[in-house]
């Protein structure tokens, strides 16, 4: 079988990198290698950047989005036992939207069989060929056969773990990592969300935050040591420590009941070079990793589908390979500024093990300049709700 696009891996920047070439008329193979019921079961982050709003606008899959989504004209932040608010709307003249990561998925799926677009689920062993040629093609098993598809291009959207990064020879890609000693202990739980924004709060027994899928289904985090399993952790224990960790008015409406889900995840920042290589293009968490500190991650995914999607369309209607060319130069040079923006608010807020008490001076320090300081405010919003394309 041939197409003009193989995309590797069907998360949500693959899907809409699917749904915006299939507006312009351009062919693309979507293959994921588990189902759409275990893709749509993955928990994920949910705090929208204007720039990935915009893409679901013109893939035309903002409906739900705009129906059913929080509109947060700001966030707040604790820590000494007070609280401050900045402002996104006032600050930068936009706003983020809360709707979760799982509910963009299904929108885009939903979209793609509407279309009758070609998705195959269930795909293993899948290998890139031929990627530094005009003339590459993918080969996949699924159901016990042998399959290839040939195509222009590669998307590879495929995650940490996939083969697209790692068919990169390591001649050509360099990589840069930071492992933070901490880990993130997160709970899904059917109570109404303690505020009607995100709390991001630095207190003397580590970091916590309060946010919400929706207005009766509420997600909360406490820093906990990578050490750490879930089933450590009883409902009753993570409720007590999440109070402990939050400004008392706050944790005095804190409403707590059966946790639906529980996990560990640790904190990692990353980023391989170049992000392109021949006709293969990585998007997403296959190039690059970030800490959950400002939601980051998909939204970072989304600038890659930008650059790519429009170099893409570039390429196809105007003969121009400028767009593609350039991908990684772009796409990296919007990654790096995002990375700065999760490793600094993540040290902000966070206990370190090694930390010393001239370097918890200096949070303190840094957290009161931004309390207090105006342009300080104005430059975490523009980072927070997304940096233009």
């Amino acid at each position: 079988m041939r197409t003009q696009v193989v995309i590797i891996g069907g998360g949500p920047s693959g899907l809409l990198l699917g749904q915006l070439l299939h507006r312009r008329g351009i062919e693309a193979v979507v293959l994921e290698r588990k189902t759409r019921e275990y893709v749509l079961g993955r928990i994920r982050a949910g705090v929208l950047e204007t720039g990935l709003v915009g893409l679901m606008e013109e893939a035309g899959v903002a409906e739900r989005l705009h129906r059913d989504g929080f509109v947060h004209d700001g966030t707040r932040i604790a820590a000494g036992g007070e609280m401050f608010h900045i402002d996104f709307r006032a600050l930068t003249g936009t706003p983020v939207i809360v709707y979760g990561q799982t509910e963009v998925t299904r929108d885009l799926y939903d979209a793609r069989e509407a279309v009758g677009a070609r998705t195959e689920f269930e795909v293993d062993h899948v290998l890139i060929h031929d990627a530094e040629s005009d003339r590459p093609y993918v080969t996949f098993e699924q159901n016990g056969q042998q399959k290839r598809i040939d195509c222009d291009f590669i998307a590879g959207c495929d995650g940490s773990h996939g083969v697209s990064r790692q068919s990169i020879p390591l001649t050509i890609r360099r990589e840069y990592e930071k492992t933070y000693p901490f880990g993130w202990l997160g709970v899904l739980s059917h109570t109404p969300p303690v505020d009607d924004e995100l709390i991001y709060a630095n207190s003397e027994r580590g970091f916590a935050l309060c946010s919400m899928r929706n207005r009766n289904l509420s997600r909360y985090y406490v820093q906990c040591a990578l050490s750490d399993h879930p089933e450590d952790w009883t409902d009753a224990a993570f409720w007590q420590e999440l109070k402990r960790r939050l400004p008392r008015e706050v944790a005095e409406r804190l409403v707590t009941g059966p946790t639906i889900e529980k996990s560990i995840a640790p904190l990692r920042s990353f980023v391989t070079e170049p992000m392109r290589w021949g006709r293969l293009f990585l998007c997403g968490d296959a190039a690059h990793i970030v800490p959950p500190t400002g939601a980051k991650g998909l939204n970072t995914a989304a600038s890659d589908v930008h650059y790519l999607y429009n170099g893409l369309r570039q390429y196809y209607e105007e003969a121009d390979s400028e767009g593609i060319d350039r991908y990684s130069e772009r796409a990296l040079a919007r990654v790096w500024k995002a990375e700065r923006f999760s490793w600094w608010f993540s040290g902000l807020l966070h206990r370190y093990p090694d930390q010393s008490p001239f370097d918890l001076k200096m949070q303190q320090a840094d957290l009161a300049f931004l309390r207090d300081n105006q342009a300080q405010q104005r430059a975490f919003a523009e980072n927070y709700v997304g940096l233009p394309y």
